[in-house]
């Protein structure tokens, strides 16, 4: 009788998952022993991660180089010194005007919040309103520029100790992602054979393939977001330019940014254009939208399907489920980071299945050769 419960599937499911919430259990008891491995992986988590966009970025780069019979460190070293070359005219050219326009930005907030708040009462006028006490809900809210400037110094008091925090992980960031980026695109392409040493013969071939899908995976989407950002932020700021919006530049680089977000990433990039438009001049605001809808017009039928193509294949409903689990879990950190971690996710998911499968068949197979042998004895 135990014989049989012992094979029972109930038995052996029961069994698992008791011995999975004894293992967790166990775990949140001495979480002492976990916290400085989960400390080492924090500390490393942000350099690796600029590192490792920087990498999918700058990779094809090398390889190119190299085919030109320039050896590797050389190009290595090449492609760092266009890096350091581009940030120092970024710091020189770019963030100065942003600057700029950032505080002519803040400078001319009182007058947006007083076009606003004539606004507003301009719509508590109209006879649609009139049974709507909006002038009580108006002083409610108080948002007076005073007001709003209070409330974000005081925000920033409370919040120094997070401030402090924030720039000594960017120092970090800042020395030590360099180094990290230098050994990654110079013994990038080893990573793969010295995982597979460790791995059995049978195996080898197959994880050696799911390493090269998820990394193909990763450089599609990396390398080609980041050419989507370039042309979304450079034609909305061109664009916004043409229509005499000010702060064009400043309203481009965030396009740019938030296009990393999918489907939900445009619109977050035209709603500060809108806002300090459509209150002083509506028919701005919406030559705003057209310029936002030709862009990703441009983009959604050129430069995505070229540059990002199929590879990811997911649909567009499962990336709103994405976006809004991930974001919901590690805020906006998760909102740019869900959609490739599911990709990869999906990628060995799908990898996995298929060596099942296989695994399944060759089973099969080899069932019916060894029945073909025992007829032929026969």
């Amino acid at each position: 009788m135990f014989e049989k419960l012992r094979q029972s599937k109930l038995f052996f499911w029961s069994a698992e998952l008791l011995v999975i919430a004894t293992l967790i259990f166990v775990s949140s008891k001495i979480n002492f022993v976990f916290a400085p491995i989960g400390t080492f992986f924090s500390t490393l988590f942000a350099p690796v991660l600029v590192a490792g966009f920087l990498y999918y970025i700058l990779n094809p780069i090398v390889n190119l180089l190299m085919k030109t019979k320039m050896k590797r460190i050389f190009a290595v070293l090449f492609v760092l010194l266009i890096l350091v070359v581009a940030i120092v005219l970024i710091l020189v050219s770019v963030i100065p005007k942003l600057a700029s326009q950032l505080a002519s930005l803040a400078s001319s907030m009182p007058t947006v919040f007083s076009n606003v708040e004539a606004w507003v009462y301009r719509m508590a006028e109209l006879p649609l309103f009139k049974e709507v006490d909006l002038t009580s809900y108006i002083e409610k809210l108080d948002i007076s520029y005073g007001t709003i400037i209070q409330q974000f110094l005081s925000g920033l008091s409370n919040s120094l100790g997070s401030v402090v925090s924030t720039v000594a992980s960017t120092a970090i960031v800042i020395f030590t992602a360099p180094f990290i980026l230098f050994y990654m695109l110079k013994d990038g392409d080893q990573l793969g054979p010295s995982i597979e040493r460790f791995l059995p013969e049978k195996r080898q071939e197959s994880i050696a393939d799911l390493l090269n899908k998820i990394n193909k995976t990763l450089a599609n989407y990396i390398s080609g977001q980041a050419i989507e950002c370039l042309f979304v932020g450079t034609f909305t700021a061109i664009g916004y330019s043409l229509i005499g919006v000010r702060y064009a530049f400043l309203f481009g680089v965030i396009a740019g940014f938030t296009n990393l977000i999918p489907y939900l990433g445009p619109y977050l990039g035209l709603a500060p254009a809108v806002f300090v438009t459509v209150f002083d001049e509506p028919i701005k605001a919406v030559f705003c939208c057209v310029v936002v809808l030709i862009v990703q017009q441009i983009d959604g039928n050129i430069i995505y399907p070229n540059v990002i193509g199929k590879s990811l294949q997911i649909h567009p409903l499962t990336i709103i489920i994405v976006l809004l689990v991930a974001g919901n879990i590690a805020g906006l950190l998760g909102i740019f980071l869900g959609v490739p971690f599911y990709a990869i996710v999906k990628t060995v998911v799908i990898h996995v299945m298929g060596m099942i499968r296989e695994s399944k068949s060759e089973k099969i197979v080899l069932s019916g050769e060894g029945n073909e042998i025992t007829m032929k004895e026969k």
